[in-house]
């Protein structure tokens, strides 16, 4: 479902990402962890588009992101096909980022009706359903301010999940929530998890939510991987003496 061949990014003289191979199954749950600054958001907003990589290529679905075929040879894609491929793709970020002029039903609607040319009432019908799931039914008319961050990074995994996406980028998505509000969205989390298909990547310091949800776990230092495998593994009898010095910090 994503495939990333010998990706490198850089930003001036520093090497964020470098010659980066890695792959998430279809269906599969992948936790990237390591230090703060060792290139795990970089490969998210990678994903977004909203950075370009400076080398290499990266496949969505069997489809190139940023490159298309013309002509037998490979060219940097029209923004009208990365447009396309990064549909297929929804994105929890740290802050919310939603429209804060827009009720809390209009903010899950609205791409669903401008991007994928969704019926109104159709979206409005999925918004609802949606806002079910994750526990926020009674405020579908609230503005997001009258919203504690909790709720409002629920409303940020509704409108993500709106997009009927197959995968969903979700980066620190509790690292702006008071400790008491970080549950509630974890345990929404783990539902998504466990009871649709949609490939999921993830970016967290909640090591035992990674444990939860994780088909496999990425250890990211320098820019690579330097040890993978299932969370039991990682988490339990590391290989590698810098992935034991992390886990030993942050557990």
């Amino acid at each position: 479902m994503i495939r990333f061949d010998k990706v490198t990014k850089r930003f001036g003289s520093n090497v964020v990402l470098d010659d980066l191979d890695f792959t998430v199954a279809p269906g599969k749950h992948v936790t990237l962890i390591g230090p703060s600054g060792s290139g795990k958001t970089t490969i998210l907003r990678l994903l977004m588009t909203l950075l370009k990589a400076d080398e290499g290529t990266i496949q969505v679905d069997g489809q190139y992101l940023t490159h298309e075929q013309k002509n037998g040879k490979l060219v940097p894609a029209s923004e009208r096909h990365t447009r396309e491929v990064r549909k297929n793709i929804g994105m929890v970020f740290q802050q919310f980022n939603l429209f804060p002029n827009m009720r809390v039903l209009r903010n899950v609607t609205e791409a669903p009706v401008h991007v994928l040319g969704m019926p109104k009432d159709e979206a409005e019908q999925r918004a609802r359903e949606l806002l079910e799931q994750v526990g926020l039914t009674e405020h579908a008319d609230k503005y997001p301010s009258q919203l504690s961050g909790g709720q409002q990074q629920r409303v940020a995994i509704a409108r993500a999940l709106a997009m009927r996406p197959k995968v969903m980028l979700l980066d620190e998505v509790t690292s702006a929530l008071d400790p008491e509000l970080v549950a509630g969205v974890l345990d929404v989390l783990r539902d998504i998890a466990h009871t649709t298909d949609i490939t999921m990547l993830c970016v967290t310091h909640e090591m035992n939510f990674a444990r939860d949800i994780s088909d496999d776990v990425l250890m990211f230092d320098k820019g690579r991987v330097i040890e993978s495998g299932a969370p039991e593994k990682i988490f339990s009898d590391p290989e590698n003496q810098r992935t034991r010095e992390f886990l030993s910090a942050v557990l």
